[in-house]
């Protein structure tokens, strides 16, 4: 059985059955759907939960023990499955399969999973998992449909925007559903409900600090080296947090590498553009940075991202700072 995500909250209101597994391309998705099946789930009477996470070496046996556990004061057992890398290999596909087999009446198996690609989708576990259950495929917005989810979910905590502002969201974020999410909340806690003008929204939505982040990321791009270690420097002095800023520079450097790998390949520019989630005014920076640096540049700029985030762990020795000036300054035009 496949349920489209818009129709899983109507679907949840009936009865349910006796598994669900959800994937998709966006994490926030993943976990609201996950989130609304839990709440259903207890709401029928599975008030024990077992989380299983799946990760190298897991024992597929635990997830029969939690099937034919049984609570002493007699309630039914929720089994959160997760599979990180979205795929249980031969054996976990094996217990997938005899599980969906024989699901336990006394147990809701909730199997989450990111985004798969057509061979999985295809895969005889999954298969299974479907006919003996649900699936939920979430598929996040594409650029153009986003100002219209985010009116969505500014109405349900009564609030509304007008075009020009939902585009300013829109093209903050872009794409990115779960930093979407986090700026609709906060006009919920600096607004009222009712109207938002387009300055509420830009106040509220604009930082000093990612405002920075932004103008490293498009120095960095730009090859603007004299920006670059102006804005690194201004960073530094405000106190951010240097995973911050690797989690930002590391975001354009992977672009990059990825973005070559596919051309090398033969692949659109367009589809790898969408591939790797650059989207808006960003897809101009990307484009003309790649006629910039190369592949082997991209990813030997990668490699030093790696050599930074050791550091930040402490699994390296040197400057965190200094790093970072250099990462920037290896990309630079000269």
């Amino acid at each position: 059985m496949q349920i489209p995500g818009e129709r899983l909250a109507t679907h949840l209101e009936g009865e349910l059955r006796p598994l669900y597994v959800v994937h998709g391309d966006d994490p926030l998705l993943v976990i609201e759907a996950a989130d609304a099946i839990r709440a259903a789930a207890r709401r029928r009477g599975f008030d024990e939960r077992n989380v299983l996470t799946a990760l190298t070496g897991f024992n597929w046996n635990q997830l029969s023990q939690a099937a034919g556990s049984r609570s002493l004061f007699g309630g039914r057992t929720l089994i959160d499955l997760r599979i990180p890398n979205g795929k249980p290999g031969r054996e976990g596909g094996a217990a997938l399969q005899d599980y969906a087999a024989h699901p336990s009446p006394d147990a809701l198996l909730l199997v989450t999973l990111p985004e798969l690609d057509w061979k999985d989708e295809k895969a005889a576990w999954l298969n299974a998992l479907g006919n003996a259950g649900a699936i939920v495929k979430l598929v996040a917005p594409k650029l153009a449909e986003l100002p219209a989810w985010i009116a969505t979910r500014l109405r349900r905590q009564g609030q509304s925007a007008d075009a020009a502002g939902l585009a300013f969201i829109a093209e903050r974020v872009e794409g990115n559903l779960l930093a979407a999410h986090q700026e609709i909340q906060k006009l919920a806690l600096l607004h009222p409900p009712g109207p938002l003008s387009v300055e509420a929204i830009r106040d509220a939505v604009l930082d000093v600090a990612r405002y920075d982040l932004d103008a490293l990321r498009e120095a960095m791009l730009a090859g603007d080296a004299a920006r670059y270690t102006r804005t690194l420097d201004g960073l530094r002095q405000e106190g951010e947090a240097p995973p911050l800023l690797l989690w930002a520079l590391a975001e354009e450097v992977r672009a990059l590498a990825q973005i070559h790998c596919g051309l090398a390949q033969g692949k659109p520019l367009d589809g790898l553009l969408r591939d790797a989630r650059v989207w808006g005014p960003r897809q101009g920076l990307i484009k003309r940075a790649l006629k910039r640096i190369d592949r082997s540049k991209a990813e030997a700029a990668l490699a030093q991202a790696a050599r930074i985030d050791r550091m930040i762990k402490g699994a390296g020795s040197g400057n965190v700072w200094d790093e970072f000036l250099r990462l920037g300054l290896a990309l630079d035009a000269s």
